[in-house]
């Protein structure tokens, strides 16, 4: 374990001995994903508190601490793309980007080009953190394709591995505006339901009970109420897949034009269908968060986008 290679200790506190090995990992380095972890466990890249190498993803966790052997970045296998790209902040560690709907995050199954990574490849041309992986670099979060808004991106481990710690502790401020169906009563509320890869779809997203999901946590407030609809802001708490959608349509009040977790009401349906409106109506337009590296307090806004804007003034009252 030498050459490029990045070395990261990694302390198991008591509370979590016993866990799969994995998962207690992920839980103490956020910024490596469990399935990463796992490639690593498997792969020989993890020393445990004995000074043994561990294979075995799914062996106990012991209290101590862990060795964690990073392989230098391996050349990218996504190929660089000159995209445009509204970008909002961008200094030696980390941009921000203003994303369009429509724009893929990261390179999977049929999207192995078109997006924000072959993008963020050309305009940063080598200049992004490896730490998550060949297929992700320099991606810390993700927003859904047809979501858009803010998205922050490390330009370096050091910022990598700070801004993950940033979310896995839930300090970063995320703030979406959002047009649903109906209008919230109470106007204002919190939905605190975890969630998990639904058992029936494996494309959705659940709210299941037990072990099996992930605590979620969206904070709601009603901004102005329209036409048998209303625009509403979602702070997030935690930042699971597809949280907003789900959780609002928890409540009875999906967002317009989500194809998956809402059906247009016959008020709304021609509507969307004459303004050509094919997204969830979803726009991440706040995000605020201190600089790994300068310590400095970060905020930035973003308006709503043309297509959201009017779709907000065909439902204004």
């Amino acid at each position: 374990m030498s050459g490029g290679n990045r070395i990261i200790s990694a302390g198991i506190a008591l509370d979590a001995a016993g866990w799969r090995l994995d998962r207690a990992l992920a839980a103490a380095i956020p910024a490596l994903s469990r399935e990463r972890l796992k490639a690593l466990i498997s792969s020989g890249a993890v020393i445990g508190p004995s000074g043994g190498v561990i294979r075995d993803p799914a062996s106990k966790a012991q209290a101590g601490a862990y060795t964690v052997c990073i392989p230098a970045p391996a050349p990218a296998h996504n190929r660089p793309q000159d995209i445009p790209l509204d970008i909002v902040h961008e200094d030696e560690h980390l941009l921000i980007v203003d994303k369009p709907p429509g724009l893929v995050v990261h390179p999977a199954a049929g999207n192995a080009e078109g997006t924000l990574v072959n993008a963020l490849l050309h305009h940063c041309a080598g200049r992004l953190s490896g730490i998550g992986g060949i297929a992700r670099p320099g991606i810390v979060h993700r927003i859904d394709k047809d979501t858009s808004g803010l998205l922050v991106v490390a330009k370096t481990d050091r910022a990598h591995e700070g801004l993950a710690a940033q979310f896995a502790r839930h300090d970063i401020h995320r703030l979406y505006l959002a047009i649903v169906a109906g209008v919230p009563n109470p106007p204002s509320g919190s939905v605190d339901a975890p969630l998990a890869r639904s058992s029936a779809d494996r494309k959705k997203m659940a709210i299941v009970e037990g072990a099996r999901g992930k605590r979620a946590v969206t904070h709601y407030r009603l901004r102005q109420p329209l036409r048998e609809s209303a625009l509403v802001e979602c702070r997030l708490e935690t930042g699971r897949t597809h949280q907003v959608r789900v959780h609002m349509a928890s409540l009875g009040h999906p967002l317009l034009g989500d194809p998956v977790y809402g059906r247009a009401r016959p008020a709304h349906r021609d509507l969307l269908k004459s303004l050509g409106f094919h997204r969830q109506a979803l726009h991440a337009a706040e995000l605020g968060l201190v600089h790994p590296v300068s310590k400095e307090n970060l905020s930035f806004k973003s308006p709503l986008p043309s297509d959201i804007q009017e779709l907000f003034g065909a439902l204004t009252v």
